[in-house]
């Protein structure tokens, strides 16, 4: 035995001390931004069944939520609305008193240091789900531009700080970066989602959002989870349509694309823990088969790893208090 050759990296790991010392990657609170879904009425706070924990809420109860976030340290919120009526072309989406609208006002009038940023999509407004203009079986492309431009513009003139269009059209991000410098908010950037594929793992935010197509499904507009070079192709076009971040989604089982994104651009990357992940751990947790808290950071820390400088979470404020040792 006093022959043999090798390298004892055991010594790093000898102590918590040590271990820290030598981390790699760091989770904070300051990387998370938390989702919340508004939605029309009064006094409603109706948790969502698939995503224990998560809630629609209406605007007179929207603000106990975000007390909580701010109070949390969480340094930002993505809006999503549910309203009260759709229709073919999603005109609550781009309506100056729509649900988004209103919300973002009025967060941005009680906290105005924290970051809102709208979902700009047309998927939550439409009465057939999906993310743009319909004309028989088909979601239209370039009418459908015009339709998120509009909506963009909307939700900067309401006090949006970012504008993050999710539909994956071809062109959305020019098309919105022109209409926002043309109505002078050249400063308000865009949080593109760049690399989103057409999973599975997002049916309880459809629950959340009441957003789920009434025909097909999203895969002619949405990318097949099989590609990974389309996925740098699409972020490609986003960076020079003039996005400011890109957006990999859904998050756990994309680690791979994640960090050929980062690998590839110079831009924030922002990893999107989608409903489905959370939803899975939830149920585990509650059935006693994983440690919660444990299985979460770990999770949340291996999206950090493979190169999200931010990450969309519904883990958000239990992240942040066990991260504090609460």
């Amino acid at each position: 035995m006093t022959q043999l050759q090798f390298r004892r990296n055991r010594r790093l790991r000898n102590s918590a001390a040590l271990r820290s010392m030598v981390r790699e990657t760091i989770l904070q609170k300051e990387d998370f931004i938390y989702p919340l879904f508004i939605i029309e009425g009064e006094n409603v706070k109706n948790e969502i069944s698939s995503m224990p924990g998560i809630y629609q809420l209406s605007l007179d109860r929207l603000m106990e939520e975000v007390e909580e976030v701010v109070s949390l340290g969480i340094p930002s919120v993505i809006l999503f609305g549910i309203p009260a009526e759709k229709d073919a072309t999603g005109t609550g989406a781009y309506n100056d008193e729509g649900i988004v609208q209103r919300a973002t006002r009025l967060i941005k009038e009680k906290h105005p240091e924290l970051v809102v940023i709208a979902d700009t999509c047309l998927c939550e407004y439409t009465d057939h789900g999906h993310c743009g203009v319909v004309h028989g079986s088909d979601v239209l492309n370039d009418p459908s531009l015009e339709l998120l431009a509009k909506t963009a513009v909307s939700q900067a003139k309401a006090g949006a700080d970012i504008i993050a269009p999710s539909n994956m059209m071809d062109g959305f991000v020019v098309a919105i970066r022109q209409a926002l410098d043309e109505a002078g908010y050249e400063n308000v950037p865009i949080m593109s989602y760049a690399v989103k594929y057409a999973s599975a793992y997002y049916g309880p935010f459809r629950d959340a959002a009441e957003s789920a197509p009434q025909f097909g499904d999203r895969k002619t507009y949405q990318m097949d989870p099989a590609n990974r070079m389309e996925a740098l192709r699409e972020a490609e076009s986003d960076v020079m349509e003039g996005a400011d971040f890109l957006i990999v989604k859904p998050a756990l089982s994309y680690l791979d694309i994640m960090r050929d994104v980062k690998n590839n651009v110079l831009l924030p990357v922002v990893a999107y823990n989608v409903s489905g992940e959370y939803s899975m751990v939830k149920a585990a947790a509650q059935n006693g088969w994983v440690n919660e808290k444990e299985i979460v950071l770990e999770t949340l820390t291996s999206m950090k790893r493979a190169g999200a400088d931010l990450i969309m979470t519904y883990h958000a404020k239990d992240a942040a208090r066990w991260l504090e040792g609460k």
